[in-house]
């Protein structure tokens, strides 16, 4: 902002330089005094030609004389206007002294310095997914009307697992947006998912309204199916899953994850099994170091993550659960309800790793300290309670 303040500084001051340009080519001099002075140079000037003449001393005399009388009346004082011309000044000069007053209060009234300074701000990626969200939610205080900064909050939101605050961002972006099919898409999104997965008549009523303006959109498509497996509906799973697999590129890593569930829908169809593995549950149990109470602070955040382990196992987490340091010790208990995707749920694989992870930017990928279980069999998973204890550097 400083260079933006030293350009209008400078402006300002061109301006008031045009403002006092006329009082200073007319500045006040001894007007008075440089007439006389003028008179009397005249006069002696005067005198001297009268004295090179070939004069008679009456004639040198009476010349001189008249020279005097003459310079006696140029010297006589003449009437000034003087208040009228120092009123004047005086209007312009004070002109030139409110003027940086005034242009400061009405950009003070109608500039759009925080604009500005949150431009710079964006020109910089942001550091912390809290930073992010910080910055996405000054664009909507500064511009309540704009869609995109509404509908761009909400996804960020979600990607920090705040789906509530997501869903009221998305509620937002629908009615600036005359209830676009996509943001109704990721409306209903954030509410499936800050009900806890529960499916609702909200939710199918988004998904409907969105659909039916735009039979092809992904969120609501994706969401369908993914309701439908949770409920056993693996027909109508695969249905809305194959529709969406054909509007995704080949390559991409999403149409490979619904391909997968497609095919579990199918097996899951052929073997007529509603859910496999009701009573899987994977507890676990939580601590920090004691020689790292010092080094974390309360607020930071604490991600603890479930994922398959052996030879062709997934590299994604399979559940994932936020938490704070605060929190802990802490115990938890994963379930196949806590599974990310459908098709990869935790009962599914005979292997498992437990992870936990303490980030003060609030990133589930970034953090400074972890811990990792050792290999977790379907033999001990139900067992005990599998020890976490967060002691080490996290390198990633």
């Amino acid at each position: 902002m400083l260079d933006f303040w030293l350009a209008a500084a400078v402006l300002i001051l061109l301006a008031c330089a045009v403002v006092l340009l006329p009082v200073l080519r007319r500045l006040p001099v001894s007007t008075e005094h440089s007439r006389q002075a003028a008179n009397l140079a005249l006069y002696h000037e005067r005198l001297g030609e009268l004295r090179s003449q070939l004069l008679s001393p009456e004639q040198l005399s009476q010349a001189e004389a008249e020279a005097a009388r003459a310079l006696l009346a140029d010297s006589s004082p003449h009437p000034t206007p003087p208040a009228a011309g120092h009123s004047g000044r005086t209007l312009i000069l004070l002109s030139a002294a409110l003027l940086p007053l005034l242009a400061l209060a009405l950009y003070l009234h109608w500039g759009a310095s925080a604009q500005l300074a949150l431009t710079r701000e964006l020109a910089e990626p942001p550091a912390t997914v809290q930073e992010m969200l910080g910055r996405l939610k000054r664009i909507t205080e500064l511009q309540p009307a704009a869609v995109q900064g509404w509908y761009m909050l909400g996804r960020a939101y979600m990607a920090a697992e705040q789906p509530k605050q997501a869903a009221s961002a998305f509620e937002q972006a629908a009615k600036l947006s005359n209830r676009a099919p996509e943001v109704l898409g990721k409306w209903a999104e954030a509410l499936y998912f800050a009900a806890d997965k529960q499916w609702s008549a909200a939710t199918q009523s988004l998904t409907d309204e969105a659909l039916q303006t735009d039979a092809n959109e992904m969120s609501s498509l994706g969401l369908l199916g993914i309701a439908a497996f949770e409920q056993g509906r693996w027909q109508d799973a695969i249905g809305y899953w194959q529709r969406l697999a054909l509007l995704l590129p080949a390559g991409d890593p999403s149409r490979q994850a619904i391909e997968g569930g497609i095919a579990r829908a199918r097996d899951k169809l052929q073997s007529g099994s509603v859910t496999a593995h009701q009573d899987f549950a994977l507890a676990v149990r939580v601590k920090l170091a004691p020689s790292l109470k010092d080094k974390v602070a309360p607020g930071d955040s604490l991600f603890v993550f479930i994922r398959a382990a052996g030879d062709g196992a997934p590299n994604m987490p399979l559940a994932v659960k936020r938490l704070q340091v605060t929190d802990l010790p802490v115990e938890i208990t994963f379930t196949d309800a806590d599974a990310m995707l459908p098709e990869l749920k935790p009962s599914a694989f005979g292997k498992w790793q437990v992870l936990a992870r303490i980030s003060k930017n609030g990133s589930p990928t970034t953090g400074e300290w972890f811990a990792q279980s050792k290999v977790i069999s379907a033999h001990t998973q139900s067992q005990a309670v599998q020890e976490l204890v967060i002691e080490q550097k996290d390198i990633n």
